[in-house]
């Protein structure tokens, strides 16, 4: 599901008005142009101690809070090389982050909560808040030694739920189960629910008013994945955060690839996958969940 480099990164766990240094303290040394897709430079062998953050242009939206998913642009470089390893100012594909303690580095967590949407930050992250964390620096030219700089363009709140006009479940499928925090937890079969799957299909629970998923967007999403019709829950989101996957590319489950390009975003839809359309037929044998399957999904954002 990697777009980028940087994808790997946030998936493990502001631009100045002058094109010179940010002030005292370490993140003075560092300079942003006033360009479109702006330039972050420093000299080589930038280093921190602890996670760093600095305003350089403060938003005026609400403040971000821990749990909250954001969309962000951000310019990633690496410290020791002062060289930039990924940039979506320049491919236009801003990145979903959730801002969990256990769900994204350290040093975004620590740089980010607290700021307002709208805002520019630098952060620079220390070994033990970046590096340190991931499992594979393969294709990113980084060292565990490396402090990493990042400048954020921190563009909007990602909804935490799926929200519009609710919608008749089909009789025929198994009714979702919600937690005491009206969240999505699973399904139940009811006597009119098919006990097998004849074929794949979908329903809309709720319909959003956001625009239609196009094939090959990444899509934010929260869901609930259980083997049919109320069998095992083998994964969720819920408990975490939401996930960031690309719909429609061919790297997904055939069955979300084809129910989920052309729902819109906002919606809660229910995919009921035919083993066929899941994880096929030596699913078990590579440690997936065999059978026909159903998932709720709160299609959340897409760029």
């Amino acid at each position: 599901m990697r777009r980028s480099a940087i994808t790997a990164v946030f998936a493990i766990l502001g631009l100045v008005l002058t094109g010179c240094g940010l002030g005292s303290g370490p993140l003075g040394k560092i300079d942003v142009s006033k360009d479109d897709v702006p330039k972050v430079t420093f000299k080589k062998d930038f280093s921190v101690e602890k996670t760093e953050a600095l305003v350089v242009k403060e938003g005026k939206g609400d403040k971000v809070k821990k749990g909250d998913s954001i969309k962000v642009n951000y310019i990633a470089l690496n410290g020791r090389t002062a060289k930039e390893f990924d940039n979506s100012f320049e491919n236009e594909r801003p990145m979903s982050l959730t801002l969990v303690e256990d769900g994204v580095l350290p040093g975004f967590y620590k740089g980010l909560v607290g700021q307002r949407i709208g805002s520019r930050v630098l952060v620079a992250v220390p070994p033990a808040d970046g590096v340190e964390k991931l499992g594979s620096l393969d294709g990113l030219d980084l060292k565990k030694t490396d402090t990493m700089v990042f400048l954020f363009d921190i563009v909007s709140t990602v909804p935490a739920a799926a929200s519009g006009e609710a919608q008749k479940a089909p009789a025929n499928l198994p009714s979702i189960v919600f937690d005491k925090d009206k969240q999505p937890s699973g399904f139940k079969a009811t006597k009119t629910s098919d006990k097998k799957l004849s074929k794949t299909q979908s329903a809309v629970v709720i319909k959003g008013d956001g625009p239609k998923i196009k094939a090959g967007q990444a899509v934010t999403a929260h869901y609930v994945g259980q083997k049919y019709p109320d069998g095992e829950v083998f994964d969720e989101s819920w408990t975490s955060a939401p996930r960031q996957f690309a719909v429609g590319a061919g790297q997904l489950i055939a069955c979300w690839d084809d129910e989920l390009v052309g729902q819109t975003i906002g919606s809660r839809v229910i995919v009921a996958c035919t083993a066929e359309d899941a994880y096929g037929k030596n699913a078990k044998a590579e440690g997936r969940p065999d059978g026909a399957l159903i998932f709720v999904i709160d299609l959340l954002d897409a760029i």
